[in-house]
């Protein structure tokens, strides 16, 4: 997996103050998409095992609530392999701390109704989310009002309430 940005400190994809990885590769290419040189799966640089110590070290700080994934498609099959080790040490390490997940796909279609079935590794990962903002970008949709989100048609999904219900459960204080 390749990844074009990891930002130590970021007030805007997310609750908080968090540290955000910005994954490569994306097949969504949703029109109006605000990073799109992070499309190419080669664009960017390895995210090896010296950039999840580097995230770690960011996140050890009272201040940072969180981490964030973006892209790119963070659930695109070969980025959550390369993710799975990350977020499962952040949340040995950082239990308290929240992880959010930006994703064009839809939560109860595609990554739940497909993905999770199919793949060992979307279950796992599913695990240690917290939040979900779900759906792609509509560029006729957008709306600079909303927290959290680009699009009107994005959702904001508390996972493991989803989860354990098997409703969405969407995150109320940002709707």
């Amino acid at each position: 997996m390749n990844y074009a940005d990891i930002k130590k400190v970021d007030v805007a994809n997310g609750e908080g103050v968090r540290v955000s990885v910005f994954v490569s590769g994306c097949t969504h290419h949703c029109k109006g998409c605000f990073n799109r040189c992070a499309w190419d799966f080669n664009y960017g640089e390895k995210f090896t095992e010296s950039e999840v110590e580097k995230v770690i070290e960011y996140m050890d700080h009272d201040y940072i609530e969180g981490l964030s994934l973006l892209g790119g498609e963070p659930l695109e099959e070969q980025n959550q392999e390369g993710l799975l080790p990350l977020v499962r040490e952040v949340k040995r390490k950082f239990p308290n701390k929240n992880i959010w997940c930006y994703t064009g796909y839809d939560f109860e279609k595609d990554v739940v109704g497909k993905m999770a079935k199919e793949n060992e590794t979307t279950k796992e990962l599913l695990k240690y989310l917290d939040v979900v903002v779900d759906g792609k970008f509509e560029e006729d949709k957008k709306d600079l009002n909303l927290r959290f989100r680009g699009s009107s048609n994005q959702r904001i999904v508390n996972v493991q309430e989803t989860l354990k219900t098997g409703n969405i459960e969407q995150e109320k204080r940002f709707i």
